[in-house]
C-alpha cells in the first residue's frame, strides 16, 4: 500500500471519501469531485472501516520486551477506551514516559540513587 494521496485539501482520499459523505455527498458526486470512479470510493469507505493489524514485529524496529500478562490484562480497559491495542498503548506510555523525561517521577526511587551515590 503507497502512501496517503491528498485530496480536495483532505490529507488523503479516504479522509476525503469519509468527510464528503459525512456532508451527504452521494458516491457518484464524491467520485466525480475526486476524479475516481464509484467503486473506488466504496473500497476506500469500506476499507476506512476494517481494524487495522498491528505492524510485524520486524517492521516495529525495535527490541523485544517482554511484559507480564497480568499488566497487558491491567492495561486492557485503558487501551479500549483509547481504541487501540494493548501492546500500542504500553509502547505509548514508555515512549511518552521517556520523551518527557519522567522516568524518575514514575519510578518514585530517587532516594535510593540518592543513598548510593552519597555513600560512594
Amino acid at each position: 500500500m503507497g502512501a496517503p494521496k491528498p485530496a480536495l485539501g483532505y490529507p488523503s482520499r479516504t479522509a476525503a471519501v469519509l468527510g464528503m459523505r459525512q456532508q451527504g455527498l452521494s458516491t457518484r458526486q464524491i467520485a466525480n469531485a475526486l476524479g475516481i470512479k464509484n467503486k473506488t470510493v466504496s473500497a476506500l469507505e469500506l476499507g476506512s472501516s476494517r481494524p487495522r493489524r498491528e505492524p510485524a514485529p520486524s517492521t516495529m524496529l525495535g527490541r523485544t520486551v517482554v511484559i507480564p500478562t497480568d499488566v497487558l490484562d491491567a492495561l486492557g480497559p485503558h487501551a479500549a477506551r483509547r481504541c487501540i491495542s494493548v501492546n500500542s498503548l504500553a509502547r505509548l506510555i514508555v515512549a511518552t514516559v521517556v520523551d518527557d523525561n519522567m522516568i524518575d517521577a514514575v519510578l518514585d526511587d530517587a532516594d535510593t540513587f540518592a543513598d548510593v551515590e552519597a555513600a560512594a
